[in-house]
């Protein structure tokens, strides 16, 4: 969802900055486009950075006995670590 905001919001600037020409008061539509512009690529490049950082960690819980049976609960953390690759 935020990667499309992110294309939206540079669509909208670029269409702003290059192919319009209106007159908004208090404001310039080359100003108004640029700002969208480079909000959109923060937007892109923050949920790339985000979707990164979510996948390293993975919890896994196993509840063993079966449903309505009083079990042990186990709960396992993986974390992955970006090993650099030998040379």
């Amino acid at each position: 969802m935020s990667i499309g905001l992110g294309v939206v919001l540079i669509v909208v600037g670029l269409i702003l900055l290059f192919a319009l020409n209106v007159n908004i008061p208090f404001v310039s539509d080359d100003t108004l486009g640029t700002i969208l512009l480079v909000a959109g690529i923060l937007v892109v490049v923050l949920s790339l950075v985000m979707s990164t950082q979510r996948t390293r960690a993975r919890r896994i819980t196993e509840t063993t006995g079966g449903p309505g049976v009083a079990g042990s609960r186990t709960e396992v953390v993986e974390e992955r670590r970006d090993v650099p690759p030998a040379l």
